[in-house]
């Protein structure tokens, strides 16, 4: 089995980042390791309108129309499970996203706080000199924000805003989620054909 990307979806505002970023995974024949936060239930629920049981958990609650040969390329960890695989630095992965990442997480993550498997993982990942991504949505920021952010990218981590670029001319949202998701793959090795690349010709030219 591939070692996998772990993949942890927090209670900040852009699930639908998290959730793009979790069908093109699949599409791509990687496997996920994925943690969701109680908070991150409530995002889901708002911006989705996708109802999450952590305790229950079934991958049709996030994407309904996956298919059964990608749902297998998935293994949820319940984010109270430390004993989980990804919470040992001795467990291989090709890296981790945490997308969207709450000011909350990226704050315990910037002190070394393990206070759930989303914070333990990501800590293994900094120690072990794995790829960590992070991927808050926030504005403005404050001191605090930058400095937990500058205290990351030290450590080891990569900070992605969630930044849609306008070069492309997006025509929808989901095209500003695509460019974002697809940037995020870049990072990760994983190939995809979600954006228009700058210096690219267009389609008619």
């Amino acid at each position: 089995m591939a070692r996998g990307i772990v993949l942890a979806i927090t209670g900040a505002s852009g699930a639908p980042y998290g959730v793009r970023l979790l069908e093109v995974l699949l599409q791509a024949e990687r496997f996920v390791h994925l943690v969701i936060s109680p908070a991150a239930v409530q995002v889901l629920r708002t911006e989705l309108g996708r109802g999450v049981d952590l305790n229950r958990f079934e991958l049709s609650q996030l994407l309904p129309s996956l298919s059964p040969a990608h749902a297998a390329l998935v293994q949820y960890h319940h984010y109270q499970n430390l004993a989980a695989s990804i919470s040992s630095g001795s467990f291989l992965t090709e890296g981790m996203v945490i997308c969207p990442c709450s000011m909350g997480t990226l704050a315990a993550i910037a002190s070394g706080m393990s206070q759930n498997l989303i914070h333990r993982a990501a800590d293994v990942h900094l120690k072990e000199r794995r790829k960590l991504i992070l991927v808050p949505r926030e504005m403005p920021l404050h001191r605090i924000h930058l400095e937990n952010m500058l205290r990351c990218t030290e450590a080891g981590a990569i900070v992605m805003l969630a930044s849609p670029a306008f070069y492309p001319r997006p025509q929808s949202v989901a095209d500003m989620v695509d460019f974002v998701v697809g940037r995020i793959c870049d990072q990760l090795g994983v190939p995809h054909s979600l954006l228009k690349r700058w210096g690219e010709p267009s389609a008619s030219g």
